[in-house]
C-alpha cells in the first residue's frame, strides 16, 4: 500500500499542500491541466523554490488577476464549478466533500445554513485551486492512504472577511473536532480552514510516524518565513509493509474514575454510550483515595465522535475530569456470512488471517431471537449455527 504522511509541525494550508505535492514529484503541469477545464478564470498557478528557516521547499501560489471580477460564491456554485470541469469522478467527489465539510463548519460557526455560506471574494478561486489541485496531486502520486500528525495551530489573531478572529479561526476549530491538535508554537495562523478541511476529509490521524519504506519527501512552503520554525508542510511518501488480512485505524480512549455513583447509574451510562455509537464501554474495579472502592469507566470511540462521547460522560457521570488518548489499533480482516439452522438464518462473524478463517462466531442477537421464538436454548442455537458454518466450509 502506498501511503502519504503529512507532518503538520508548522500547520497546514491549501497552498502548502500543493507545494508539498509538487516537491514530492507531482508535475505542476498535471495540476494546471486539470484546473484548466474548470469554468473559472483570472488566476495563474506558479511554483518556485524558496527557503524557510534553512529548509528548501516549493512554494506554489495561485496568482489572481485583480482587474477581473471575482464574485462571491456559495457551496452550490462551487460544486457546480467542480462538477463542470471534466475531472475524473473520484476527483469531483473528493473535492466536493472537502467543500461540503468547509461549508458545514462555516454554517455552524455563523449560525446559518449551508446554502447561505459564501466563500468570500477572490478566496473562492484560491480555495478551488488549492482543494482540487490537492486532490489531483494525491491521485497523481497514487496514494492509497493519507495520514497526518498532530496539527499545530499557531496563535494570536487573524484578519478575515468577518473582522478580527482568534487563531485558530472558529471554522478551523470546528473542522478539527476529534483530531489531534496543539496550539503555538508561534503567534500566527499556521492552520487555515482550507487546510483543516483537507485533513478532515482526505486524511486519517496518526499519532506516530506510520511504518513505511520511504520513497519521496516533499516540503511545501507557507507564505511567511518564520524565525522560530520552518514554515513548511512535510509530505513523506512510501510503501507500508504488507500485513496479511489486517487493517489499522485510530481510536480515542477515554477514562474516568468514579467512586460516588451507584452500579445502576454506571450501567445506565454505559448503555447510553453504546447506544450513541461508542466502539466499546466497560468498567474495572479500582481502589481510590482513602481506600474508597470505585470503578474505572473506559470508552473507545472513533475520532469524529470524541466531542459527543465526552459530552455523554459529563452528562451521565459525576466525574470532574476525563483522561483521553489517541491510540492506533490493528484489526483482523472481518466478514459476515449467513448460515441456515433448523429454525432460520443466523449471521456468523468471521475473522481472517493469512488467507484463512481463524474465528467464526454466531451473532448473539440472531441466536437470541431464534431461541425466544422457538422455545429452544441459546446453547442449542449456537451449536446448530456453528455446525452449519463448519458444513458450509467443507
Amino acid at each position: 500500500m502506498r501511503v502519504g504522511y503529512l507532518d503538520c509541525f508548522s500547520g497546514i494550508s491549501g497552498d502548502m499542500c500543493l507545494g508539498a505535492l509538487v516537491d514530492a514529484g507531482v508535475a505542476l503541469d498535471a495540476i494546471v491541466d486539470a484546473l484548466a477545464g474548470l469554468p473559472i478564470t483570472g488566476y495563474r498557478l506558479t511554483a518556485q523554490r524558496v527557503m524557510r528557516a534553512g529548509i528548501a521547499a516549493t512554494r506554489v501560489e495561485v496568482g489572481l488577476d485583480e482587474s477581473e471580477h471575482h464574485p462571491h460564491r456559495g457551496l452550490k456554485d462551487v460544486l457546480t464549478i467542480i462538477g463542470g470541469g471534466g475531472l475524473p469522478e473520484e476527483v469531483v467527489e473528493r473535492s466536493s466533500a472537502v467543500f461540503r465539510n468547509l461549508a458545514e463548519a462555516e454554517a455552524l460557526v455563523h449560525g446559518t445554513d449551508v446554502d447561505s455560506v459564501h466563500f468570500h471574494e477572490v478566496g473562492a478561486v484560491d480555495a478551488i485551486c488549492d482543494v482540487v489541485g490537492t486532490v489531483v496531486g494525491i491521485r497523481e502520486l497514487g496514494l492509497d492512504a493519507l495520514r497526518f500528525s498532530t496539527v499545530m495551530l499557531g496563535g494570536g489573531s487573524v484578519q478575515a472577511a468577518h473582522g478580527t478572529l482568534p487563531v485558530p479561526a472558529p471554522a478551523t476549530v470546528e473542522l478539527l473536532k476529534g483530531l489531534p491538535t496543539a496550539g503555538g508554537p508561534v503567534d500566527v495562523e499556521l492552520t487555515t480552514p482550507t487546510g483543516a478541511a483537507i485533513l478532515k476529509t482526505l486524511g486519517e490521524p496518526s499519532p506516530h510516524w506510520p511504518p513505511m519504506s520511504i520513497e519521496e519527501i516533499g516540503y511545501g512552503a507557507g507564505g511567511r518565513d518564520l524565525e522560530a520554525l520552518p514554515n513548511v508542510l512535510r509530505l513523506t511518501v512510501g510503501r507500508a509493509p504488507a500485513r496479511a488480512d489486517t487493517e489499522s485505524d485510530c481510536v480515542w480512549v477515554l477514562e474516568a474514575n468514579l467512586d460516588d455513583m451507584t452500579g445502576e447509574e454506571v450501567g445506565y451510562c454505559t448503555e447510553k454510550l453504546m447506544a450513541a455509537g461508542a466502539l466499546d464501554a466497560f468498567t474495572a474495579p479500582i481502589q481510590m483515595k482513602k481506600g474508597r472502592p470505585g470503578v474505572r469507566l473506559t470508552v473507545l470511540c472513533v475520532p469524529e465522535s470524541l466531542q459527543a462521547t465526552e459530552a455523554l460522560l459529563w452528562k451521565h457521570t459525576s466525574t470532574l475530569g476525563v483522561r483521553r488518548c489517541l491510540w492506533q489499533r490493528s484489526k483482523l480482516g472481518r466478514d459476515t456470512r449467513a448460515v441456515t439452522t433448523p429454525w432460520g438464518q443466523v449471521r456468523m462473524k468471521l475473522a481472517w488471517l493469512g488467507g484463512r478463517v481463524i474465528r467464526c462466531e454466531p451473532e448473539y442477537e440472531d441466536c437470541k431471537a431464534i431461541a425466544d421464538a422457538n422455545d429452544v436454548s441459546l446453547r442449542e442455537v449456537y451449536r446448530a449455527a456453528r455446525a452449519a458454518a463448519a458444513t458450509s466450509d467443507e
